[in-house]
């Protein structure tokens, strides 16, 4: 079975099913979620996102936790 991502990339692990529609709006969802965003406090760019709106930096949240 040969898989071929070009054009849908993320939504590729779908194939064919749920229709193109709620495949898009769902390609739209997944790629903010797996994005990279930039640290507010340092200007990293390491920071992801986590469930329910959460964004965490992992090294900055120890260092900020040493202050406190």
């Amino acid at each position: 079975m040969v898989k071929h991502t070009k054009k849908v990339r993320i939504m590729g692990k779908y194939g064919t099913r749920y229709g193109a529609s709620l495949r898009k709006m769902v390609k739209k969802i997944e790629i903010s979620q797996q994005a990279k965003y930039t640290c507010f406090f340092c200007g990293k760019t390491k920071r992801k996102r986590r469930p329910a709106s959460i964004s965490a930096f992992v090294s900055l949240m120890n260092k900020l936790i040493k202050y406190f």
